[in-house]
């Protein structure tokens, strides 16, 4: 079964819910086991609140929104979270013959130990949760758009048959 689709929301709080809305629907009407749903569900739900709070100035002539993409495809899940901010923080770091080299702050969740957040911070476990409630991750700033979170998860059925091969439907 393929799935896939994508969504242009305002970034705004209430955009947050309705991408999540839209996911747990489609996934649900796909069979996917709930528990996998509500894992997948939050994962995007942050990925989603921070694309809102730190996509950068929202006003006249700003690209004040933000882009989530969704596929289904056998049994993956691929998502991705495109917004329109200044991307994620970069560190240098020296290179050969003096030069330095600019590389993201985080990259893939397999090259990258995930490092607990403070428990009582108001903050920062948006990307830590976004790890431990998937497959993979990664964190990288697009040339012309911002930062990109896409994460993949494996998917299990509620019949915990294979559903390879039996298309549902497509929307965009």
């Amino acid at each position: 079964m393929d799935i896939w689709w994508s969504l242009h929301l305002r970034r705004e709080p209430a955009s947050v819910p309705l991408a999540r809305k839209v996911l747990l629907g489609t996934m649900s009407a796909a069979g996917v086991d709930p528990d996998v749903s509500y894992e997948v569900g939050v994962a995007l739900s942050e990925a989603c609140a921070n694309a809102v709070e730190h996509a950068g100035p929202c006003g006249a002539g700003a690209n004040d929104g933000f882009q989530v993409t969704a596929a289904i495809i056998g049994d993956r899940l691929h998502i991705e979270v495109t917004d329109s901010g200044p991307g994620f923080a970069v560190r240098l770091r020296p290179g050969h013959g003096g030069r330095r080299r600019v590389r993201a702050a985080t990259a893939n969740v397999a090259t990258t130990a995930a490092v607990a957040p403070e428990l009582c911070s108001e903050s920062g476990r948006g990307l830590f949760l976004i790890r431990a409630l998937s497959d993979s991750v990664q964190f990288r700033n697009h040339p012309r758009t911002g930062a990109v979170v896409s994460f993949d998860r494996t998917l299990t059925y509620r019949d915990h048959g294979e559903r390879r091969g039996r298309p549902l439907a497509h929307a965009s």
